[in-house]
């Protein structure tokens, strides 16, 4: 009976860990120092050539289009038009929002500021919640800093690896899980902009 309480605490403190020791953002290329002074930046999504879960974006589409549509017909069609309609609806807005309520900076449609943040998106793990099993969803992203006027002009490039879209109880939504993921890619991508 006495190990059942510490087995108990010993995995709850490992879960608890994971999320914290997963994502990692890392300054590939450039300098920081230069954005630092900027009380606003242009923000911009890319999901080019995005590879989702073990395949690549259409091809996931299409087979998770075709699976919802034998199960209910046009199910899929439904779910199809929801994973575009969520970029700008739901992902963008919601970093959008957590980047700048932590950080000095504010990001959004400007497009007259001098520098523009380009996050684009290369990995979307949707993961799922079918009740008794689940996967978070995670992503990983290239971040550029760039001139608005010049875009060529690159001021930093930035990793973030295994951003994770973790919530606790009802994320049966692909686009809950995934909004997650870029609320925390705004939460700490701006404070480590901020150092």
């Amino acid at each position: 009976m006495q190990l059942f309480p510490k087995v108990a605490t010993t995995v709850l403190l490992a879960v608890m860990c994971i999320p914290a020791l997963a994502q990692k953002i890392k300054l590939v290329d450039g300098d920081l120092s230069p954005i630092r002074d900027q009380k606003k930046i242009n923000m911009e999504f890319t999901y080019d050539h995005l590879s989702v879960g073990k395949d690549n974006e259409s091809d996931y589409v299409r087979k998770k289009t075709d699976e919802y549509n034998k199960k209910e017909a046009g199910k899929g069609d439904t779910w199809a038009k929801a994973w575009k309609d969520d970029r700008p609806t739901r992902f963008e807005p919601k970093f959008d929002s957590l980047f700048n309520e932590n950080g000095d900076i504010s990001v959004g449609d400007f497009p007259d500021a001098k520098y523009t943040m380009i996050f684009h998106t290369t990995f979307m793990e949707p993961g799922f919640n079918v009740g008794i099993a689940r996967k978070n969803a995670y992503i990983d992203a290239e971040v550029q800093i760039v001139e608005t006027g010049n875009k060529s002009k690159v001021v930093a490039k930035i990793s973030i690896d295994n951003a994770p879209g973790r919530m606790m109880g009802f994320d049966f939504d692909t686009g809950m899980r995934i909004m997650e993921a870029y609320a925390v890619s705004g939460k700490k991508l701006a404070k480590f902009m901020g150092k």
